[in-house]
């Protein structure tokens, strides 16, 4: 499993955890999230988010 952080803000999407509040459920892949899907802090897009290095 992948994270993914938002350029922006600084918001980590963490494909394990999902964001089960916003109807993403745990283990859903980056890939997997619509591509309407908004930064739930920010608002930006998925364009804004890149692959975070573990």
């Amino acid at each position: 499993m992948k994270q993914y952080q938002c350029l922006v803000c600084g918001f980590v999407y963490d494909e394990a955890l999902g964001l089960p509040d916003h109807g993403i459920p745990a283990g859903t892949l980056w890939a997997d999230v619509p591509a309407n899907w908004e930064c739930p802090d920010c608002g930006v897009g998925k364009a804004e988010f890149e692959m975070v290095a573990l």
